[in-house]
């Protein structure tokens, strides 16, 4: 209980709730079935209050997949419009204006595209390390409840 206290963090928050109903259940002196249900629900109780922290900036994340897309669209048809313009000037085209334009679209593009690729690779790695450290939090809670079966069994 005293490591879990110094580490800090989700998977010692947890460990350290369950451990906490360990010794009360074993105070209690319940039967290995009770005490294992008592257990699991305080390991489940105690994950679902930490999520929210573990997940709190995946948000961010998830816009910024959207947001790089949208801003991209928008930047390509501003050039676009752009371009058009240059074509719509009375006369001759005026292609310089013309490949600005396009240029402008092109670039703006390629940017959405590439912050959204940069935002989805960094929500599907830290997606990887939450749903790691759940698989973590529920080993560890099974490995206490199978301890007090031990114990009492």
């Amino acid at each position: 209980m005293s490591a879990c206290s110094k580490q800090k963090g989700a998977v010692a928050n947890v460990i350290h709730a369950a451990l906490v109903k360990f010794k009360e259940v074993s105070a209690e002196g319940l039967n290995a079935d009770d005490a294992s249900e008592a257990l699991s629900k305080e390991v489940e109780e105690a994950t679902s209050l930490e999520m929210p922290t573990l997940e709190k900036n995946m948000t961010i994340l998830a816009t910024l997949v959207s947001i790089g897309t949208l801003f991209g669209l928008l930047g390509t048809v501003t050039g676009m419009i752009k371009a058009f313009a240059g074509l719509s000037v009375a006369g001759t085209p005026d292609t310089a204006q013309l490949a600005t334009g396009i240029s402008e679209a092109l670039i703006n593009t390629a940017t959405g595209i590439g912050t959204s690729i940069l935002a989805t690779i960094a929500y599907n790695f830290f997606t990887a390390k939450i749903d790691t450290l759940t698989y973590f939090i529920d080993e560890a809670g099974f490995a206490i409840t199978q301890s007090y079966k031990k114990v009492k069994g």
